[in-house]
């Protein structure tokens, strides 16, 4: 599948499948959809304590990134892990802008380790975060009652409907903590339908620029 690297409205880079004009990130701006998405209405909902986080589809680092940056002002203790099941190229990640657009440069070699690093290992990026990332598919995801926070991050419905049915939600709901939260950009009926079926509490949120609405839900 032909892959191209586009720079999105907000400036910041992510990946286009040409064949299904699909992008990893909005092409409204990669950065400002993760901050409002992932930051804004999940992670900031938590402070001043450990915190486990599984992001579904781990892609190009940026949702890791930002999380990474964001744990310290939130006073939070880290352990995150990302799922993915087609690790993006090294080539790929070079072409990603995130430092520069984030005004991080300090933590440029923070970033390209979050990539080099192997998967399946526990690697400690600072004293409050630690990364692992584990290559696989997400029907394969047993996790139980592990995680505070999960970002939903998969490529949309409407290319890859499997991966936002019924029983990949049954997953993440197993995988979650009592009072765990998911969050997602998207906001179709039928993800919302798949989501209450199998426990979760959904409420609609004002979506990031260029998408109207988004999902949060909570498992009681």
């Amino acid at each position: 599948m032909k892959r191209e690297i586009i720079r999105t409205a907000d400036g910041s880079t992510t990946i286009r499948l040409a064949d299904w004009d699909e992008h990893y990130h909005s092409k409204h701006g990669a950065i400002q959809e993760a901050q409002h998405v992932f930051i804004k209405n999940g992670l900031a909902l938590f402070s001043n304590r450990e915190l486990s986080v599984l992001e579904i589809g781990f892609g190009t680092g940026l949702n890791a990134l930002i999380t990474f940056l964001e744990a310290s002002k939130l006073g939070l203790t880290i352990n995150y892990v990302g799922v993915e099941a087609y690790p993006v190229l090294p080539e790929e990640v070079a072409l990603m802008n995130y430092v520069e657009e984030l005004q991080a440069k300090e933590y440029d070699a923070v970033f390209k380790r979050m990539h080099q690093s192997d998967w399946q290992i526990a690697v400690p990026l600072r004293e409050d975060f630690t990364l692992t990332k584990r290559q696989q598919f997400f029907d394969t995801i047993d996790d139980l009652a592990a995680y505070d926070l999960i970002y939903f991050d998969a490529f949309g419905y409407r290319v890859q409907p499997e991966l936002w049915s019924t029983e990949i939600f049954r997953k993440m709901y197993n995988a979650m903590k009592p009072n765990g939260i998911l969050v997602t950009y998207a906001a179709r009926g039928v993800v919302k339908r798949s989501m209450m079926e199998v426990g979760f509490t959904v409420e609609k949120l004002a979506g990031p620029p260029g998408k109207r609405e988004m999902f949060r839900a909570k498992k009681y």
